[in-house]
């Protein structure tokens, strides 16, 4: 699929979704979108959401994090599953920002990698937030549906991000995680896409095979 093809999927799309690529927020905090998304792995946004008031009221930045015990932030985070893995994250995480970055979340794609337990979708989604893409977060659904659609054949999420940044202007990177995420809950789900519903079916790899 050539960048025309791609950019019209997407203008569709964000007619469909205007509330996916809305008028750019202000800057969010970049700690607790940091730690949102570390525990967002394998778990539903409401499950994280459920935790992050008791989490940041015990543990409101990276010095206190980085000091927690972990038994007692195992028992917080537990609700978003694989906790022993999220709080080892969380506060080796937060031990690098403090004695690294001093207790800042630095901005930039290399120095978010050289955190423990962050890798590229994550970098992305915290620099997003912030206003300052280097990249295009590819988590499942986005995976699922660059290659459904066939804007990537990539087998990997890092092979699909870079097919999609060849597909798309960068002033919108920021925007297709957004888009394609909602497209995924709502038409293009895993297991029963509503092809039938679809605006963008005419254009979709997937649709024209069945």
């Amino acid at each position: 699929m050539d960048t025309r093809a791609a950019c019209r999927i997407f203008r569709v799309l964000a007619r469909v979704y205007p509330e996916a690529v809305g008028d750019d927020p202000a800057c969010e905090d970049p700690f607790r979108v940091l730690v949102a998304t570390i525990l967002s792995a394998q778990t539903t946004d409401r499950q994280v959401e459920s935790i992050m008031s008791e989490l940041f009221s015990r543990y409101p930045d990276p010095a206190s994090l980085a000091a927690a015990d972990t038994e007692d932030l195992e028992r917080t985070v537990r609700p978003t599953g694989y906790y022993h893995a999220k709080a080892r994250h969380l506060v080796a995480a937060s031990r690098a920002l403090v004695d690294r970055f001093g207790g800042n979340v630095p901005l930039t794609m290399g120095a978010l990698l050289s955190l423990p337990g962050v890798g590229r979708k994550t970098a992305n989604i915290v620099l997003s937030a912030c206003g300052r893409d280097e990249g295009i977060a590819v988590d499942t659904h986005v995976f699922r549906i660059a290659r459904r659609i066939g804007l990537s054949g990539g087998k990997s999420p890092d092979r699909v991000e870079q097919d999609l940044l060849a597909l798309f202007p960068r002033h919108v990177w920021g925007k297709v995680n957004g888009l394609f995420i909602t497209h995924g809950r709502i038409l293009c789900t895993a297991r029963k896409p509503k092809c039938g519903e679809c605006p963008v079916r005419r254009s979709c790899r997937y649709y024209r095979s069945l």
